[in-house]
C-alpha cells in the first residue's frame, strides 16, 4: 500500500505471514500484551525510553498517533496496547528497523493491535511537500511522540551503523528538525511527547518555540539522590500556557535493580504520566 512517493505504509493484511529470521529476537512487553520483533546484535533496542514515552498519553485517548523515529515500533505499539480508541502511525527511516515493525505486525501474537497500526518508511526532517509526499500530512495527528537520537554526531563511538543512526544525531539542529515535523502534522490542540537527556533541554525548548506551549518537564532519576538521567516533555500546539516543572519519575527503589511501583506501573501498562495542566490552543 502506498501513501505518497517514497513511502511505504503497510498494514499487516497486506503481508503474508512469515518466520523471523536468524538475527532477530522478539521480545514480549506489556507483561506479554504485545512482542517487538528487534535485531538481536545490531541497531536500537527499546527498553524503558520507549514505556516512559507511551505512557505521556492519558487513559481513555482516543484519535490517531505518530511515533516518529519509532524503531521497531515499541513505544506506539505500547500506546496501542493500552488505548483501544487509538490508531497508530510508526514512521522509521532505517529499512531495517521499519522491516521490524512489519514483521511485529506479522506476529499472531499482535493480532489485536495490527488493524490499528501502519507502518510508514520515511525521513522525519523533510519538510514542506516532500514531507507530505512522503506520507507525513499536515494537521493529521492527535499525538506525535518521539525518542530522537539525542548523542552528539561526535560521540559516534560504535561500530554498528544501525545503533549510530538511532543513537547519534546527524545534524546539530535534529530537534529543531524533528518539532517542525511534529508541529506540521499535528492538528492545532495536539500534544507531542519527546524523551531526551537533560544536555538536550535548551534544544528542545528552542524547538517549541512558537509551535508549542503548555511545556510539562518531568525528570527521570535512577534512585532516589541521583541526577535525571532521562527527560520526558509533553507540549501542546499552540498552547499560551506557562511552563511547568514536575515532579521526578524515580526508576528504582533501594539498591535493587527491581522498579519501583509508578514505574513497574508505567513499563507494564497499568498506568499512565497524563500532563497535569489541561491548555488551551490558540485561535
Amino acid at each position: 500500500m502506498s501513501f505518497g512517493r517514497g513511502a511505504t505504509v503497510t498494514k499487516a493484511a497486506d503481508l503474508m505471514p512469515q518466520a523471523v529470521p536468524d538475527g532477530y529476537t522478539v521480545d514480549a512487553f506489556h507483561n506479554g500484551g504485545f512482542f517487538v520483533v528487534q535485531p538481536s546484535d545490531g541497531g536500537h533496542r527499546a527498553g524503558m525510553d520507549a514505556m516512559l514515552l507511551a505512557a505521556t498519553i492519558a487513559d481513555g485517548a482516543t484519535g490517531s498517533l505518530a511515533d516518529l523515529g519509532a524503531g521497531a515500533g515499541a513505544a506506539g505499539l505500547a500506546a496501542a496496547s493500552r488505548l483501544p480508541a487509538l490508531d497508530v502511525l510508526l514512521v522509521e527511516r532505517a529499512p531495517e528497523m521499519a522491516g521490524c515493525a512489519r514483521r511485529t505486525l506479522l506476529l499472531a501474537e499482535n493480532v489485536h493491535l495490527a488493524s490499528r497500526v501502519r507502518v510508514l518508511e520515511a525521513d522525519v526532517s523533510l519538510r514542506g511537500n516532500a514531507r507530505s509526499a512522503a506520507g507525513l500530512m499536515d494537521a493529521s495527528h492527535d499525538y506525535v511522540i518521539m525518542n530522537p537520537p539525542f548523542n552528539s554526531g561526535r560521540d559516534r563511538t560504535t561500530p554498528d551503523p544501525l545503533k549510530a543512526q538511532a543513537h547519534a544525531m546527524d545534524s546539530p539542529d535534529l530537534f529543531e528538525q524533528w518539532l517542525r515535523t511534529a508541529s506540521a502534522i499535528l492538528k492545532p490542540g495536539g500534544q507531542v511527547s519527546v524523551i531526551a537527556r537533560p544536555e538536550s533541554l535548551g534544544d528542545i525548548l528552542t524547538g517549541f518555540k512558537r509551535r508549542f506551549g503548555g511545556v510539562e518537564i518531568t525528570p527521570v532519576c535512577p534512585r532516589h539522590g541521583d541526577d535525571a538521567i532521562r527527560i520526558l516533555l509533553t507540549a501542546i500546539k499552540g498552547s499560551r500556557a506557562r511552563l511547568v516543572l514536575r515532579d521526578r519519575i524515580v526508576i528504582h527503589e533501594g539498591e535493587a535493580r527491581d522498579f519501583s511501583p509508578l514505574m513497574n506501573d508505567l513499563a507494564n501498562g497499568h498506568g499512565s504520566w497524563p500532563r497535569r495542566v489541561r491548555t488551551r490552543a490558540l485561535k
